[in-house]
């Protein structure tokens, strides 16, 4: 079969631009003094973070993802990745949760390309992130969703769609008879792309909008895998440790926003809220730990596969017991302080609230407890 482009076409097109691990993951580490002084704008004005996106993408963040063999990292998308992307996204989270959801989504984007994707597929991904296409994963919708009309073209549309009319790749599920199959969607800036007409309560720089596929004509070459194969396990689970990354940043940036203006008070020393700072630090280190644990146990190895899902859907309720009880501490702490719209603690509050908002997750950690009720923990 004839892949097109070339290996070698590729190896041209990315050229010097692909870092090592470490050199990207300090290189984002620069990026964050930045990231964070545009994010109060980017909140109250509820605009996509185009520089944000850019530097990361001038860093080498949109190409990481890419298998090696295609001149990316492979993180998340190659064994091997998933600590160094478990570091990524954190780094990025800190610096501005939607931002890291954004980032979050394109990584989703290209996993799902290389996990069920045709290896013509995939390097076309790979040329399109090396060129800097923002990739994107829609599901939501409202019914009857998208559909495939008359054998040729889509009618419906998908709502809640993080980075709508900027991401210009994206993967979407269509509905067939049974169930969904993926198809990458190739749009221009703009193109077929809404923004939602009621504004979130947070993570409103992911400026999630609906896209419009009424007449979209799929090309046949654009269908990725079988019907049924965005649910299939343990991918569809355990994929779900990325936003726990994205989450444990946001944490790190609230944390370390209770110790400066507790520091800045003078109020650091008060043995209340010291005790505060300790629980504080303790939610945070325990959402780390179950995080990144998680993030090694979904790179690969000898774990059964049902392990490892309830596993990730234990850490799921981990970083959400972790992010509420430092939202609590962090009102205790500064008080009506910690609601006003000045303050950078008021922001990372909503935006985790908003975040954490994880699908389905009653269900997640029943099945998790009765699978390790039966089998222990790994």
């Amino acid at each position: 079969m004839d892949i097109a482009p070339s290996l070698s076409e590729l190896a041209a097109l990315i050229g010097d631009r692909r870092p090592s691990t470490a050199a990207l993951i300090e290189a984002v580490r620069g990026q964050l003094p930045a990231m964070q002084a545009r994010a109060p704008e980017l909140d109250r004005l509820g605009a996509f973070p185009a520089a944000d996106v850019a530097a990361l993408g001038a860093s080498g963040v949109l190409l990481a993802p890419v298998p090696a063999r295609y001149g990316g990292l492979g993180l998340g998308t190659e064994a091997g990745g998933g600590v160094a992307l478990f570091d990524l996204l954190r780094l990025i989270g800190r610096g501005n949760m939607a931002v890291g959801r954004i980032i979050e989504g394109h990584v989703n984007a290209l996993q799902l390309i290389g996990l069920y994707g045709s290896e013509t597929q995939i390097a076309d991904a790979a040329a399109d992130a090396a060129e800097g296409h923002l990739f994107a994963i829609w599901n939501t919708e409202a019914p009857p969703g998208v559909r495939l009309a008359d054998g040729f073209e889509l009618t419906g549309r998908k709502d809640h769609g993080s980075a709508a009319g900027f991401a210009t790749r994206a993967v979407i599920t269509v509905d067939h008879p049974a169930r969904s199959q993926m198809l990458l969607v190739r749009l221009e800036p703009g193109e077929r792309a809404g923004a939602s007409a009621q504004g979130l309560h947070g993570m409103r720089a992911t400026r999630s909008g609906w896209i419009d596929f009424d007449g979209y004509v799929p090309h046949e070459s654009d269908w990725i895998g079988g019907v049924g194969d965005y649910l299939r396990e343990p991918a569809f689970s355990v994929g779900a440790w990325r936003a726990l990354a994205v989450l444990l940043g946001g944490i790190d940036a609230l944390v370390e926003a209770l110790r400066g203006q507790l520091r800045a008070r003078r109020r650091d020393a008060n043995p209340h809220q010291a005790a505060r700072i300790a629980h504080a630090l303790i939610a945070q280190e325990t959402a780390s730990l179950w995080t990144r644990k998680a993030a090694c146990l979904a790179d690969g190895g000898a774990e059964a596969e049902d392990d490892v899902i309830s596993y990730v859907n234990l850490a799921r309720r981990s970083v959400e017991i972790a992010g509420l009880e430092v939202v609590q501490l962090v009102q205790r702490s500064l008080g009506l302080a910690a609601f006003a719209d000045t303050n950078v603690a008021e922001r990372l509050m909503r935006d985790l609230a908003t975040y954490l908002r994880q699908p389905a997750l009653d269900e997640a950690i029943e099945g998790a407890a009765a699978h390790f009720v039966a089998a222990g923990m790994p």
